[in-house]
C-alpha cells in the first residue's frame, strides 16, 4: 500500500498536470481572437481620438462585422481612418491610406478619408450662378474651388450615432450647415450613415435638405492601396471602371463641358488594365492631370445601384468593387502625393501610393447646363448611395 508521502506526491503532480491543461487551453483560445470575435456577431466600441485646439474632443468608432472586418470612422469630418480586410490567404491589412493622429488630419491631410461636401470636387472660379443670383466661392485650388472651400465638411465635427442589427453595425453621422457657410446659399441638413455588413461591404447612404435653393454634391475621398497603405505604390492594381464616355478638363483640370468618347485613349479602363501601363502618357488629359484625375461618365448615368468599377491587386488578392447610384466617378492616382505625408502605419506615402474612386455627380456641374443638375431645393431631398464592396480572388 503506498504511503502517504507518495499519494501527496502523486495528487500533487496531477493537479500539475491539471493546471498544465488548463493554462494550454486558455492560451489556445487567445491565440484564435478572430475565429472568436466572428462567432459573436457585429459589434461597435468607441474611444477618444483626439482634441482639437478649440479643445473640441473627437472620437473614433470602431466597427467590426462577424467575419473580423473592422472599419474606424472619425467624427472629425466622418474620415474613414481604417480600413482591415483580408488577404486571399485570409491575412488582414488596413487598406486605406490615414494618420494616426488628429493633428496630422487638420494640419496635413489631402482628403484623406473624409466626406467632402457641400460640393465635392471643382467648381469653375469658386462661381455659380442659381435662380439669377451669382454666389461667389472660396478658391482654394488655384482658380478654382475644391470640396467645399476652406472650411468644407471634411474640417466639420458630425455628431455620431451608433446603429446595429443583427447582421450588421453601422455609425449614423449627422451636421448641420448654417447658410452661408463657405459662402453656399441655405441651411443644409446633411446625414450619411455608414453600414459594415457580415459580407465585407461598407454602404454608405446620404441624405440632405435645404432651406433654400442650394447645390450639392457629397462624396468619400478614400485612398485606397488593396496591398495594404504604406506598403508601395498602387501602379499594379488593375482597374476596370464601367464608362465609355468621360468629361475632358482645361489646364487648371476644369471640365471643358464636352462629353468625350474613352476609346482609342489611355484613359479607357473598360477592359481590366493596370493604372500604370499608360500613366506616363504624353496624352495631353494625362499630362494635365499629372495622371489620372478625371470624371468618368458612367455607362448607368446613375439610374440604378450598379457596379462603377473594380479594382484587383494581384499579389494579395484583394479585390475592391464600387457600386453607385450616381452619375459619375472621379478617378484620381495619387499623383499629389509626394513622400512628405507618414501614415498609420509609419511609412512615407511617395507619389500614387494610393488610388481614390469618388462617385459623384460631375465637376463644376452647375456651370454646364448639359450635365446632370446638382440643385437642391426646400422640399426636396438628395438621396445616394455608393458601396465598397471587398472580397478576394
Amino acid at each position: 500500500m503506498p504511503s502517504s508521502a507518495l499519494i501527496r506526491n502523486r495528487l500533487a503532480t496531477a493537479i500539475r498536470v491539471a493546471l498544465v491543461a488548463v493554462v494550454a487551453l486558455a492560451m489556445s483560445l487567445a491565440a484564435a481572437p478572430t475565429a472568436q470575435a466572428a462567432g459573436g456577431g457585429p459589434s461597435i466600441t468607441k474611444k477618444q481620438f483626439g482634441t482639437l485646439p478649440n479643445g473640441q474632443k473627437i472620437d473614433i468608432y470602431t466597427l467590426r462585422n462577424s467575419s473580423g472586418m473592422r472599419v474606424k470612422i472619425l467624427t472629425y469630418g466622418g474620415i474613414l481612418q481604417s480600413i482591415e480586410v483580408p488577404d486571399s490567404g485570409g491575412r488582414f491589412a488596413n487598406v486605406t491610406l490615414g494618420f494616426d493622429n488628429l493633428s496630422d488630419y487638420v494640419k496635413k491631410s489631402p482628403y484623406f478619408g473624409c466626406i467632402t461636401g457641400r460640393y465635392a470636387n471643382r467648381v469653375a472660379k469658386g462661381r455659380f450662378t442659381l435662380d439669377g443670383k451669382t454666389y461667389q466661392l472660396a478658391t482654394n485650388d488655384g482658380p478654382n474651388h475644391l470640396h467645399g472651400g476652406t472650411k468644407g465638411f471634411d474640417k466639420r465635427v458630425w455628431e455620431a450615432h451608433p446603429v446595429k442589427r443583427h447582421d450588421s453595425v453601422g455609425l449614423m453621422l449627422t451636421y448641420t450647415s448654417p447658410n452661408g457657410e463657405e459662402s453656399y446659399p441655405g441651411t443644409l441638413r446633411t446625414k450619411v450613415v455608414y453600414t459594415l455588413t457580415d459580407d465585407n461591404r461598407i454602404r454608405m447612404d446620404y441624405r440632405a435638405t435645404t432651406s433654400r435653393p442650394t447645390i450639392v454634391n457629397l462624396t468619400n475621398h478614400a485612398y485606397f492601396n488593396l496591398r495594404g497603405e504604406g506598403n508601395g505604390r498602387i501602379l499594379g492594381h488593375e482597374l476596370q471602371i464601367n464608362a465609355s464616355r468621360y468629361t475632358p478638363v482645361d489646364k487648371t483640370l476644369i471640365p471643358t463641358g464636352k462629353i468625350a468618347r474613352l476609346g482609342g485613349t489611355p484613359l479607357d479602363f473598360r477592359e481590366p488594365t493596370a493604372i500604370g501601363d499608360r500613366i506616363n502618357s504624353e496624352n495631353q488629359q494625362i499630362v494635365r492631370g499629372g495622371g489620372y484625375d478625371h470624371n468618368y461618365v458612367l455607362d448607368s448615368r446613375g439610374r440604378v445601384l450598379g457596379l462603377a468599377a473594380r479594382v484587383v491587386e494581384p499579389d494579395s488578392g484583394r479585390v475592391l468593387e464600387v457600386i453607385t447610384d450616381q452619375p459619375g466617378l472621379q478617378f484620381y492616382s495619387g499623383n499629389f502625393l509626394d513622400g512628405t505625408l507618414r501614415g498609420t502605419s509609419g511609412h512615407l506615402y511617395p507619389k500614387r501610393s494610393g488610388f481614390a474612386l469618388e462617385s459623384q455627380h460631375f465637376p463644376d456641374s452647375p456651370n454646364h447646363e448639359n450635365f446632370p443638375s446638382t440643385v437642391l431645393r426646400p422640399g426636396d431631398v438628395y438621396r445616394t448611395t455608393t458601396i465598397y464592396a471587398f472580397s478576394t480572388v
